[in-house]
């Protein structure tokens, strides 16, 4: 009798174990459409992100820029939501000053210390 319900409790306990841990994996999988994706599971700014990629944009910067030449004919885009920007420029690479200079939209104005040019150009805030 006692061999009885020690063997009915272990089957029962085992039963119910089982079901237990068979519940969290099919709820954590979506039933049956596996794992979801970033772009399924992604909210808010970084959807609004990961949207503007798949159309090929970078509304955000992101992305690394592309690198000019800082000639007079191919300046530094300097992106300005105005009409004047403030720049500054490290002229050598281990120097410790900052030049600090105005550049104004639709003009290609030089770096008074080393002679690189920049270039504002109008853009628009993603928001």
């Amino acid at each position: 009798m006692a061999t009885r319900l020690l063997l009915r409790a272990c089957s029962t306990t085992l039963q119910l174990r089982s079901s237990v841990a068979a519940r969290p994996v099919l709820r954590a999988m979506g039933t049956l459409k596996g794992i979801p994706t970033d772009e399924e599971q992604a909210t808010g700014l970084e959807r609004r992100a990961l949207q503007a990629f798949k159309h090929g944009k970078d509304p955000y910067s992101i992305l690394k820029p592309k690198e000019y030449a800082g000639t007079k004919e191919d300046p530094h885009i300097v992106p300005c939501t105005g009409t004047r920007r403030l720049v500054g420029c490290i002229c050598e690479e281990d120097k410790t000053a900052i030049v600090w200079f105005w550049i104004y939209e639709g003009q290609a104005q030089r770096c008074p210390s080393c002679g690189s040019h920049y270039k504002g150009v109008h853009c628009e805030l993603p928001h």
